[in-house]
């Protein structure tokens, strides 16, 4: 009877404990930086335990639910809804900076400077590695980690376990992907501009002396250009990221109650 006991006690603190630990280790599974192939999945794992204990007092649980039983795989679901969609809404301002990197580099005729890339698993261009790298900085330095967990803890105040999904919050982050190349684009104008004046004079020039091997010649000036425009644009990443992050964080309170 003692042993029946001692089990059902620690059948409760599991089912108790599950709840949370699914919904972090999904979001740190979407999220920027941490959910990256760099880190590996068992420090994912471990970094979901430690929060789900921390927000033991925090997650309200459901009524009793059984643990092998469908109610309970549907709330596992749900909660991994939940922090996929929080996970993936912090890491639109890294697509932004991602999709800026891809333009700039067609601009510029660097898009064939493509090499391997360790953190994403695939390949990626030059420009685009450099400014993940300049973004994660970014993310570590405005403590991007300790928003992320105090957002997951906020979202069992919104979102507590079995009551439900917002389907207008999951929206508004499938939405966000117009927004992304809207911020990326608007980033990137600046070199889409000068790469059009230059190829445009360059096409002047060539009306005026065909005899000049413009293509070899213009294809190398456009290169240098592009670099200078990027190191001008470089500089105001960060505090676009600032921004950008704080508009996802506006974007979420709306839902989790300011």
């Amino acid at each position: 009877m003692a042993v029946e006991q001692l089990f059902a006690q620690w059948l409760a603190l599991l089912g108790a404990l599950w709840w949370p630990f699914v919904r972090a280790l999904a979001l740190l599974s979407a999220t920027p930086v941490i959910g990256e192939n760099m880190v590996p999945i068992t420090i994912r794992v471990l970094l979901a335990l430690v929060i789900a204990v921390v927000l033991l007092p925090v997650a309200e649980q459901p009524e009793a639910v059984e643990a092998f039983s469908l109610a309970a795989v549907v709330l596992t679901i749900e909660q991994v809804v939940i922090g996929v969609a929080i996970g993936l809404a912090f890491h639109l301002t890294m697509a932004v900076v991602m999709v800026l990197g891809y333009t700039v580099s067609s601009q510029m005729g660097l898009a064939m400077a493509v090499m391997n890339d360790p953190m994403n698993g695939t390949s990626s261009d030059v420009v685009s590695m450099l400014l993940y790298i300049l973004s994660i900085l970014v993310f570590f330095s405005i403590d991007g980690h300790l928003v992320v967990a105090g957002v997951l803890g906020k979202s069992f105040d919104a979102w507590p376990v079995g009551g439900g999904l917002d389907t207008l919050a999951l929206q508004s982050v499938a939405f966000g992907a117009a927004w992304v190349f809207a911020a990326a684009l608007l980033l990137a104008a600046p070199v889409i501009f000068s790469a059009l004046v230059v190829q445009v004079g360059f096409g002047f020039l060539n009306r005026v002396a065909p005899s000049f091997n413009l293509f070899s010649l213009g294809f190398s000036l456009v290169t240098v250009f592009g670099l200078f425009m990027l190191t001008q644009i470089v500089r105001f990443i960060p505090d676009h990221y600032v921004r950008m992050t704080n508009q996802v964080l506006g974007m979420l309170g709306r839902y989790l109650g300011g």
